[in-house]
This record gives C-alpha cells, structure tokens and sequence, in this order.
C-alpha cells in the first residue's frame, strides 16, 4: 500500500471497524491467540491511550468467531477451530466521574441493563445490582449456547480514579466494585475467559479480592508487546510512513527514523521489553 493512501486510526479503537474500514493495524494477533491460553484470569494495566481498547475489542472479535476480520493476520497459522463463544463485553469508561457512590451504582445498574438488553435477556426480580445482574448474565449466555463465556473489561479502574486519594469516598465507591467483580470467581466454570484491563496496578485499588487467580501479565517480558508498537514493527510495519515525512521534511528516513525515535519511543514493559512507540502519539504524528 502506498504510504499516501494510509488511513491512520487515530482515535479508532474498534478492531472490526480498523479491518472492514482498512485503516492500518499492526498485527498483534498472534499475541491474542497466545494470552488467550495463558489462564481463565488474566489482568494487563497500560498507560491511556496505548492500545488497551483496541486490544479488548480483538477479543470480542476472535471469541466471537469473526474469522473474515483476521484474514491475512498471523493468527490464521495458530487458530484451527475459530469456535464462537458468547461474549460479555465491558467498558467501565462510562462510569467515569460519578458524583456519589449511589450514582455509581445506578450507573453500573444502567450499563449493565443495556448489555442484557442486547443478550435478550430480562433480569431476575433478585438481580437489583451490578453483580447480581453481571452474574445473571453469565448464567443466561451459558445456558442459552452451550458454551463458556467470554468476559472482558476494559477500563476496570475508571470509576475509582477520581476518588483515588479521598479517604471518605474510596471506600464507598470501592464496595460498589467489589461487589460488581465478585460473581467472577463464582462463575469461574462458567468462563471460558476472563480479561481485565486498565491504567493501575489491581493491588492497588484492593477491589479484586475474591479473585485471587489473576494472572498479571503487565510485566511480564512475554506480553511487553502486546500494545504499543515496538522498535521493529516501526521500522517495517511503518517504512512507507517514516519514507513519507521524511520527504516532507527534506531529510533522508534515517533521519527521521532517529527524530521520531526520540519524540516517540520511551516504554518498556519488562527487563527484556523491546523498545515501544506509544500508538496514539504516532499515528496522530503521521496523520497530521
């Protein structure tokens, strides 16, 4: 493709909307497929604005089955079954900024009924919280197909953040998550997998528990590529780009290489973490 004709997904998180729309991806499917036989739990904290969504996103799309999106990725030298798992699909970023722990609540409970009415499913007269209606829904996918659930959550710390540090609020609006993660561990038959992600640390905001089987891969040298694109995905993934404003700025793509290197890069994950560029920074740089 010539590097005139790129669509950069700057701002574009939905893996089914970069493929149908052909805006560039840089391939991390066989990282995907790889995670996905790690453990039922696993938990990735990245910076904002790395690649988390996205991420999530290739989840729903491979346990859902949506073979066509990952034609021509590395994944299809792995995956052999591309067998469809019902899919729970959680974006906490939507209960940002809540004022009250009460509002919290009737946020989750508001979230949490548009994903049941999506699944068709109606809530018990019971089900009067986020985690009585979480593990209803569960339940229901389970017994409806047949098949283990696929649960992923992204953004699990954003509710708490802004009252990271208030001794008075913390606690209350802390309560009100635990009790929205805690069907989790009780339905671990019923999961096929679990993937949760966010900008801290889970030990940190103590609200996991009663799910004491996370694996934490965020640092773990296997996964340190998983979001962001590394030194040598930028320097062939992205050649035409780097060739492309280089012309721009009458310099040779050495040149440029070595300028957005130093602009750009700057994370590393694990002690045998390659080098990574932070995405959205990148590829707003070349789309601009």
């Amino acid at each position: 493709m010539e590097a005139t004709s790129r669509k950069y997904p700057v701002g574009i998180q939905t893996f089914e909307r970069i493929r149908k729309e052909n805006y560039l991806y840089i391939d991390k499917t066989d990282l995907v497929w790889k995670v996905t036989r790690e453990s039922p739990f696993v938990f990735l904290s990245r910076p904002r604005r790395f690649g988390k969504s996205l991420l999530t996103t290739t989840l729903d799309s491979y346990f859902k089955g949506q073979k066509e999106l990952f034609e021509g990725l590395k994944i299809m030298e792995l995956e052999k079954e591309w067998e469809s798992y019902p899919v729970v699909h959680i974006d906490l970023s939507v209960a940002k900024n809540q004022s009250s722990h009460e509002e919290l609540r009737e946020t989750m409970m508001y979230m949490m009924g548009k994903i049941a009415g999506q699944m068709d499913y109606v809530a018990e007269p019971g089900e009067n919280s986020p985690g009585k209606l979480l593990s209803g829904l569960i339940q229901y996918a389970y017994q409806q197909t047949g098949k283990q659930v696929a649960v992923i959550i992204d953004e699990y710390d954003a509710p708490l953040l802004d009252v990271l540090h208030e001794e008075e609020r913390l606690p209350e609006y802390r309560r009100v998550m635990q009790e929205f993660y805690q069907p989790l561990k009780a339905s671990e038959a019923l999961l096929r997998f679990c993937f949760i992600t966010g900008i801290t640390k889970f030990s940190q905001l103590s609200i996991f528990s009663t799910i004491n089987n996370l694996t934490n891969i965020s640092m773990d040298s296997r996964y340190a590529a998983i979001c962001g694109i590394t030194e040598d995905e930028f320097a062939t993934d992205m050649a035409p780009d780097i060739a492309m404003l280089a012309e721009e700025y009458e310099c040779t793509p050495a040149e440029m290489h070595e300028k957005l290197k130093l602009q750009y890069d700057g994370y590393r994950f694990a002690g045998k973490s390659p080098d990574i560029y932070n995405p959205f920074s990148l590829l707003k740089c070349f789309n601009q």
